[in-house]
């Protein structure tokens, strides 16, 4: 690859599966340790002059916007206005900005799929920290490419996999919507996408603008839990008899969690190829990942 690439976040679970994954292609990542603390405007503009890259992947706060369970106002606000200086000194120097983003930009009101045309309306304070960070980079940055994920599910143990699996393993109840619906999508996958998308850029196409990527077949949290308890019990003493259905308007996040948060997947097919992968193909690597850190 001619590109110079930079990865902020190199050591969350989406940056180490890319890594993991580029290796593959012989794609060497530039990732610089995050500053103790967190990016501020002097350390981004130092780490960008230094480097001078051709394309920054910014996955630095990867899991405050797709893993945590809450993540505080203000530490969202600071993290959108790194993403905005950010956005500024790959315009100034040139670079190519992938951004990643997430369903969380809509209010899921409509059932149908949603497309990168539609308007957003987040319901809580991380989807509307991750549509400041859109409208950021879109006003300063010309040069982009934002990917809206859908459900991500990783290896880390403090994150949504390893939250309900500790749970279950508890033998504690796991309260699942069985109206809900999303795309699940294993890390591994998010990453094969991420790489696709700098080939073709690194191939100089100016396919510049917002992506939805989820893993093939929407589904419920319900059908989601039923599978990862049903793959995770091949490797440890699970069942599926903790899962208690509910209705997504009398779960305790219905407020802050969209209830068709479906990504319609045309546009990043028609522009660059990339087909979604069934997401329960994925589980059985990614629970075996996730073994291995446990």
């Amino acid at each position: 690859m001619r590109m110079r690439l930079m990865l902020l976040g190199g050591g969350n679970a989406l940056g180490q599966a890319l890594i993991r994954l580029g290796a593959h292609d012989d794609l060497a990542f530039i990732a610089p340790r995050m500053p103790t603390q967190g990016w501020t405007s002097a350390t981004l503009t130092a780490v960008l002059d230094e480097h001078r890259p051709s394309a920054v992947i910014n996955l630095a706060y990867y899991h405050d916007w797709f893993q945590a369970s809450h993540v505080p106002a203000e530490r969202l606000a600071l993290q959108e206005q790194a993403v905005e200086r950010l956005a500024e000194l790959c315009q100034h120097y040139e670079s190519i900005l992938l951004q990643p983003s997430s369903y969380r930009v809509f209010d899921g009101i409509r059932a149908t799929a949603y497309s990168e045309k539609d308007d957003v309306s987040p319901l809580d304070e991380r989807g509307r920290a991750l549509v400041g960070m859109e409208q950021g980079i879109r006003s300063r940055c010309p040069r982009h490419v934002l990917l809206r994920f859908g459900w991500l599910l990783d290896d880390s143990p403090d994150g949504v996999l390893g939250r309900f699996l500790a749970r279950a393993e508890a033998c504690e109840p796991l309260i699942v919507a069985d109206d809900r619906r999303g795309n699940p999508t294993p890390v591994n996958d998010a990453a094969r996408v991420i790489i696709a998308i700098l080939k073709q850029l690194d191939c100089g196409a100016p396919l510049w603008g917002t992506y939805h990527y989820g893993g093939h077949e929407a589904a419920t949290p319900l059908v989601v839990g039923q599978a990862i308890l049903s793959e995770a019990s091949k490797r440890r003493a699970l069942t599926t008899d903790c899962l208690r259905p509910m209705a997504h308007a009398d779960c305790e996040d219905a407020h802050i969690e969209p209830q068709h948060g479906v990504l319609a997947c045309k546009k990043i097919f028609n522009t660059f190829g990339i087909k979604p992968r069934a997401w329960r193909a994925g589980l059985p690597g990614l629970l075996e990942r996730f073994n291995d850190h446990a």
